[in-house]
C-alpha cells in the first residue's frame, strides 16, 4: 500500500505541508522515506514496525546497518534500510554542522586568514564574497568570478543574488592580484563601489574588499577608502 492509498488524514506528506515537518511523527517521517508498505501493512504501520524493533529510540535505529536493519525487519530490503540509515546519519551530520562555532569575520586580519589560502598563491585571478550574519559569523564563502591574470569581470547581480540566498546581513569581498601588487587600480575602486551602492538598496552592509597576493593583504576598510 502506497501512501496515496492512506486516509487524507494518515497521509504523512500532505500533513508536512499544512502543518510543517515538525509536526510528522516519527513514524510518518520514515514513511515519507519508506514510501509503500509491504503485504498485508501500509506504509505507516511498516514505519512503526521498524521503530518498535529498537524500542522507539531513533538513537539506537542511528547506530543499525543497513544489513541488520532489512533482515530485522520483514519485507525491509538492503536499498529500504540504506535509505533510512542515510536519513539518519544525515541528520547526524547536521546536528554536528549546527552546533560548530562559526567563524567571526571581526576585522581584516580575521578575513584574511580565513580566504587567503583559496587566492593566495594562484597565477589567474578570483574574486570571493564572504556572507556574513549579523554577528559577523560566516554563513558561506562564495568565489564569484575567475578570470585572467590581470582581471575578472564579477556580475554584481550574482554577488548580490548570493549574498540573498545565504541570507546574509553583510559581506567581505576578496579577490586577489597574481601580480603582486597590493594597491588598488582605478577599476577596483569602481567595482567596490558599485557593490556598496548595491548591497546598500538591500540592507546588506559591505564590511570590507581585501585584495590578496603572496606579499599579504591591502584593506579597504583599514585604509578608509570604503
Amino acid at each position: 500500500m502506497m501512501m496515496r492509498h492512506l486516509a487524507d488524514d494518515e497521509r504523512p506528506r500532505e500533513k508536512a505541508l499544512e502543518r510543517g515537518i515538525g509536526a510528522l511523527s516519527d513514524a510518518e517521517l520514515l514513511a515519507i522515506l519508506l514510501r509503500v508498505g509491504v503485504r498485508g501493512k501500509n506504509v505507516i504501520d511498516v514505519s512503526r514496525d521498524i521503530l518498535g524493533c529498537y524500542g522507539n529510540d531513533l538513537g539506537r535505529l542511528a547506530k543499525a546497518s543497513p544489513r541488520e536493519l532489512s533482515q530485522l525487519v520483514p519485507g525491509i530490503g538492503p536499498a529500504k534500510a540504506i535509505t533510512v540509515i542515510a536519513a539518519l546519519e544525515l541528520g547526524q551530520r547536521c546536528r554536528g554542522a549546527l552546533g560548530r562555532v562559526k567563524p567571526k569575520m571581526t576585522g581584516s586580519g580575521a578575513i584574511y586568514e580565513y580566504v587567503r589560502d583559496k587566492v593566495e598563491l594562484l597565477d589567474h585571478e578570483e574574486f570571493w564574497a564572504v556572507m556574513l550574519n549579523k554577528s559577523l559569523g560566516v554563513e558561506s564563502l562564495e568565489r564569484i568570478s575567475s578570470g585572467g591574470m590581470d582581471a575578472t569581470v564579477v556580475d554584481i547581480r550574482l554577488l548580490v543574488k548570493r549574498a540573498l540566498d545565504a541570507r546574509a546581513v553583510a559581506v567581505a569581498l576578496v579577490h586577489n592580484h597574481p601580480s603582486g601588487q597590493l594597491r588598488p587600480s582605478m577599476q577596483d575602486d569602481a567595482l567596490t563601489r558599485r557593490i556598496k551602492q548595491a548591497c546598500e538598496l538591500l540592507d546588506i552592509r559591505l564590511i570590507d574588499h581585501l585584495i590578496i597576493s603572496p606579499a599579504g593583504y591591502f584593506s579597504y576598510n583599514d585604509e578608509a577608502k570604503l
